[in-house]
């Protein structure tokens, strides 16, 4: 296999087919990338418009174009000379009865062929939340009907058991494999493992062969067919054994398949030794971000937000905190599903618990345990996560009564022994990940809002500036264990597209352009019914977004808003929403914008035009280290999207570029040049990094030829990449920014 140039995302769906995707591919091919890395292509529930609530995994989505649309898809790209990447999504299923297994399953209980499939206690039966009103309401007023062996409402409908339908509706009820439950009020007990706090996404069970099977059937006859070459497989860590997955996968896919996996590595935490190309590549873009910042300029700029807004704390406070939120609220039922399997294992020891301890401990030790998972095997840790289980029970033994409960869980998460504690070590390092994630991405985030370019997947708002050492010793590490990972910008699930994070990465070189924009803001009417940390926040959104050829910025700001507020959970909630507070935030972000429009400042001016320069810079970084630079739809014109759904808008090659834009596709185009002109530079080349004068300089080299980065880390310089060829070592200038 050769070393791959570089992937380009294409997000399907919102009017993106297989036909349309083959009018984009001369655009694509020309910018020089080598694989077409598509989102999920099965078959999802109606409307989705992302793909991974897959109804089908053994069908094509129709929707899409079905098998015979893919396959004239993959036929244009080979002719184009790409690759094709499919992204699998093994963790999860839609918990809908457009699911033809769970519609099986909902029916037929654990008798169903498909019953294993799902990660449900079928014992108890399928408890679905999903009733508008509670249960015994709906009754009373005669809600429910029964028609062609279904049980319907309005909204909604659920297939009967075979035989079970009559006329007497409890009757009916006692009879089905499933339990009707309020959607609020009830979402705390559940018996199904679903992705994160979303409960409509229902767990599979991968790790049994005849489910790994038929959820793997179709891409390997994909593959098998040439008409895909490559994998993506979303969110690892929610699998109850992810290496032996990859394994398994690696065994019937053959050596030669790459395969990407999604995984989030915390600070010095790297990915196990797995038979893989390498992640997706969110610790890649980190390193670069902490490269670029300014350590000095983030501390002025960490005085000015707290002076500004009366922050105290760090964001570790701001991290204990939600987790703490979290486990109460939107995971409650996996801690409450944790206590159960807990005390089960504790009582195959002899030993009784009782379970507000054990609720204690667990809750202690969920709080401090570090990242997304530990991998403890049957025969249990290995010395990497013995050392962080041990750091995380010390950490959670802090302000906690019963430290003997606590213990006890620690010794039966590192032995596992018996049947009930190796059901405990698995669900609990399931669990450890969607902590992590609501606590931190979808709250914490949110929260400690200093500067939002730290704010953002893979990345830790308290970690510290790269140094260009270590930055060439992270480079060289990563060239010698996973030289073909990729290395992302920005994706479909980054907080803020690349572009958009350098704006906010230049406010580090630009600490007090940044004070004169919120000092201005404060004159805005309506802004003192407005917490000061939400203002802090809406003046770097808007800066981040900042584009005013566009006529949509209020809008997408407005909604941009409306989600921050809602995942910061301190002044509006998703289940309980204040409309006037988060009416008078989107009013004082929009007047922000409509300031800029009619008298932009000298000071806005400059910190766009640096941060120009720095997205140059990202993007030539991430073409010329080691790894597989991943280029997300659209940002190769400039990208200045928010979160979801802001940044998986379908691609538009309509728009005339900007002259940034403009800029940006040549650097691109040249970069990518370079990485087939230098194929075994850039696969194997040393990494290399000096600075002299305030310029740094990234090398790559193999024998006589290198390519070398020239650029300066403020933004100050544009990129320069050159490269050495042969013995004559002549010098080429490849591109100037």
């Amino acid at each position: 296999m050769t070393h791959p140039v570089a992937t380009y995302r294409l997000q399907l769906r919102q009017g993106m087919d297989f036909d349309r995707a083959v009018t984009v591919l001369p655009h694509i091919a020309g910018l020089g990338v080598s694989h077409l890395y598509l989102s999920p292509i099965f078959t999802a529930t109606t409307g989705s418009t992302h793909g991974y609530d897959v109804a089908n995994p053994a069908e094509i989505d129709p929707a899409l174009g079905g098998r015979a649309g893919f396959e004239r898809l993959a036929r244009a790209a080979q002719g184009h000379g790409l690759d094709i990447i499919l992204d699998l999504v093994p963790n999860h299923t839609v918990l809908s009865v457009e699911n033809p297994w769970l519609h099986d399953a909902l029916m037929h209980g654990a008798d169903s062929a498909y019953a294993q499939h799902f990660d449900v206690d079928w014992q108890t039966g399928l408890i679905l939340p999903i009733l508008p009103d509670p249960l015994d309401d709906m009754l009373a007023r005669d809600a429910f009907r029964v028609e062609d062996q279904r049980l319907t409402w309005e909204g909604g409908w659920l297939p009967l058991a075979p035989g079970s339908a009559s006329d007497d509706i409890s009757d009916v009820f006692r009879q089905q494999h499933w339990h009707l439950r309020h959607w609020q009020t009830e979402r705390k007990r559940l018996t199904h493992r679903r992705f994160f706090n979303i409960t409509d996404l229902i767990g599979m069970r991968v790790e049994l062969p005849h489910v790994f099977d038929d959820m793997t059937a179709l891409p390997l006859d994909l593959l098998r067919a040439g008409l895909a070459q490559g994998l993506r497989i979303d969110h690892i860590d929610g699998l109850a054994d992810p290496e032996a997955y990859v394994l398994r996968l690696r065994e019937v896919v053959g050596p030669n398949v790459p395969i990407w996996v999604e995984k989030i590595l915390t600070g010095p935490e790297d990915l196990p030794d797995w038979p893989i190309t390498g992640t997706t590549g969110y610790e890649a873009s980190d390193r670069i971000t902490r490269l670029l910042m300014d350590a000095d300029g983030m501390q002025r700029i960490d005085a000015i937000w707290r002076t500004a807004t009366g922050a105290v704390g760090d964001y570790e406070d701001a991290c204990q905190t939600a987790r703490h939120e979290i486990l109460s609220g939107d995971l409650g039922a996996e801690l409450r599903e944790l206590v159960t399997l807990a005390q089960a294992a504790m009582a195959e020891e002899g030993r009784h618990v009782v379970p507000d301890a054990l609720r204690e401990a667990l809750r202690a030790l969920l709080v401090a345990f570090p990242r997304y998972r530990s991998y403890i095997a049957d025969d249990g840790p290995d010395y990497m996560d013995r050392a962080l289980m041990e750091a995380s029970h010390q950490a959670a033994t802090a302000g906690l009564r019963d430290t003997e409960t606590l213990d006890a869980l620690r010794d039966m998460l590192m032995r596992a022994s018996t049947p009930a504690a190796q059901d405990l070590v698995r669900r609990f390092q399931q669990v450890t990940g969607a902590v992590v994630a609501k606590a931190q991405e979808d709250t914490a985030f949110y929260r400690h809002t200093r500067c939002l370019a730290e704010a953002e997947v893979g990345s830790e708002p308290d970690a510290p500036m790269v140094t260009p050492d270590q930055f060439e010793d992270w480079c060289t590490t990563r060239l010698a264990r996973w030289p073909e990972a990729m290395t992302l910008g920005s994706s479909h699930d980054t907080k803020r597209a690349e572009d958009a994070r350098a704006r906010l990465i230049a406010i580090t070189h630009c600490p007090e352009a940044m004070r004169t924009l919120w000092d201005r803001s404060l004159h805005i009417d309506g802004a003192d019914q407005v917490p000061a940390g939400l203002r802090w926040y809406a003046v770097q959104s808007a800066l981040a977004l900042w584009q005013p050829a566009r006529d949509d910025l209020e809008d997408r700001l407005a909604a941009h808003m409306e989600k921050a507020m809602r995942e910061a959970k301190q002044v509006t909630t998703w289940q309980a929403p204040d409309a006037e507070a988060e009416g008078a935030a989107q009013r004082f972000a929009c007047a922000v914008l409509a300031q800029w429009r009619t008298a932009p400042e000298t000071e806005l001016l400059d910190i766009v035009a640096r941060a120009e320069t720095i997205s140059l810079t990202q993007l030539a970084l991430r073409c010329l280290m080691p790894g597989v630079p991943d280029v997300y739809q659209g940002t190769e014109f400039g990208s200045f999207h928010l979160t979801d759904p802001d940044n998986r808008a379908p691609l538009d090659l309509s728009q005339s570029p900007s002259d940034f834009g403009t800029r940006k596709t040549q650097l691109l185009r040249d970069l990518l040049a370079v990485r087939r002109t230098c194929p075994e530079v850039m696969a194997r080349g040393t990494v290399e990094l000096q600075v002299t004068d305030g310029l740094t300089r990234l090398t790559r080299r193999l024998g006589a030829t290198t390519a070398t980065l020239t650029f300066c880390r403020n933004g100050t310089c544009p990129p320069q990449v050159t490269r050495t060829a042969g013995a004559a070592k002549a010098e080429k200038q490849v591109h100037t920014a």
